[in-house]
């Protein structure tokens, strides 16, 4: 595939397919609920890989 208008053809064409399976699915991204928020995640995630160190070296000792 070269050039813009054949690539943004087929991405749309791609979100078209998306959409429709979705729905056959029963699923309307619309209706989904929020995700957590990304900053969050990762500030969780940060601190339970520092939990599991910290518990670690404890149980090293």
């Amino acid at each position: 595939m070269r050039g813009e208008k054949p690539i943004t053809k087929e991405h749309v064409d791609n979100n078209k397919a998306v959409r429709k399976m979705l729905e056959e699915r029963g699923v309307k991204p619309e209706e989904l609920p929020p995700s957590e928020d990304v900053t969050k995640v990762k500030r969780r995630l940060a601190g339970d890989g520092k939990k599991v160190l910290k518990d670690t070296k404890k149980k090293n000792k």
